[in-house]
């Protein structure tokens, strides 16, 4: 059975198009995703992401354990600071991609992916030592992401917090009009925002609260689609798509992530072998030349040689083209390769670019 987030009967009265994704019922779009791409990159979206995973992670081992777990350094993070990171098997490829938020020297929440959250639970209790006590909060606690350059004029105005003061890749505690929340500056679509972790029998009034507050700044409610196409301009992975359990970090664009001077992470002997040997394949980005979108599955082709395969394509409502990206043979991995997509019978042409196409105006 489908599974749906406490927000379910508030996308359906806002008219939101329901599809299914990873397993749970989630509103696509709500005008149109074009639209909510545009308000995103001018003022501010607020989205349901309560469909992904929180692990709550605590116990004097803490750290230890989770520096194990992950490619990155936590031991580097001070309170209330986040990393993006992997977390591999022994073999060297993702179990999954997470946001790791650590709130004092005790305690910790990571953010799963929402095909994952049973898979990673069960990694992370079979990797356990120490005292450690984990506890998966993703029904009890809810989650939003306010992404926008507008998003924190509009959060502002429901609280107290300095909120100028939480820098990038930073989360605290607040009240949010008198509600207790975790808010980090962190996201998924290449703008600033913030996400919000707030009690799941709260989150409807904290969603109706945000979007009245934006009413002036153009604050529109935004679903899987603009998530989409936003994180894709930004070069920000999919699970599932561009990375899965057949790719490593070091074939996706990751190896900023895999800190080889650890003492020991799970997958690191895997990893170091293939950095002696080399990859094969790298994960890259590209945009048509001309028309013709991009989908998952497509194949890639230099001199009529098959050289990849599209793992993420779409239409970059920013940029008005297709864009996309893919793993290829790594000899053909360079910026400004020329590429050919196959998009129904037609050869398309394609230019592998650098990653990301959208960066943030400052």
């Amino acid at each position: 059975m489908l599974k749906r987030t406490p927000l379910f009967e508030v996308h359906k009265n806002l008219g939101a198009k329901i599809v299914e994704f990873a397993g749970w019922q989630m509103p696509v779009q709500y005008s149109s995703i074009i639209e909510e791409h545009n308000a995103v990159r001018k003022g501010a979206g607020l989205f349901d992401v309560s469909h992904m995973g929180r692990i709550d992670v605590s116990g004097q081992d803490s750290t230890n354990f989770v520096q194990k777990l992950i490619t990155n350094d936590v031991s580097k993070l001070v309170e209330k600071q986040a990393l993006y990171t992997p977390m591999c098997y022994e073999s060297g490829t993702i179990v999954d991609d997470l946001m790791v938020y650590k709130l004092n020297e005790g305690r910790f929440i990571i953010v799963v992916n929402a095909s994952n959250i049973s898979k990673d639970f069960k990694w992370m209790e079979k990797n356990r030592e120490g005292n450690v006590e984990l506890k998966d909060i993703s029904r009890e606690m809810s989650m939003l992401a306010l992404q926008g350059p507008k998003s924190e004029e509009v959060l502002q105005k429901l609280t107290y917090y300095g909120l100028s003061s939480l820098g990038h890749f930073r989360v605290d505690e607040m009240k949010l009009d008198e509600i207790d929340a975790i808010v980090s500056r962190t996201g998924y679509t290449g703008e600033d925002g913030f996400e919000i972790f707030v009690d799941a029998k709260y989150v409807e009034d904290i969603w109706k609260k945000i979007l009245q507050a934006g009413k002036t700044e153009g604050v529109v409610p935004a679903g899987l689609g603009a998530r989409d196409t936003l994180r894709l301009e930004a070069g920000l992975m999919l699970y599932g798509n561009d990375i899965d359990e057949t790719t490593t970090p070091l074939e996706a664009p990751l190896n900023w992530t895999v800190k080889f001077y650890k003492d020991y992470f799970v997958g690191k002997k895997k990893l170091l072998e293939q950095k002696r040997k080399g990859i094969e394949r790298k994960l890259v980005g590209f945009e048509m030349i001309g028309r013709g979108i991009p989908r998952h599955g497509y194949e890639i082709f230099v001199n009529n040689d098959k050289i990849g395969d599209v793992t993420s394509g779409t239409f970059s409502p920013t940029f008005r083209k297709g864009i996309g990206m893919g793993y290829v043979d790594v000899r053909f991995k360079k910026v400004n390769t020329k590429i050919k997509i196959q998009i129904r019978d037609k050869l398309c042409s394609a230019n592998i670019v650098k990653m990301p196409l959208y960066r943030r105006l400052k």
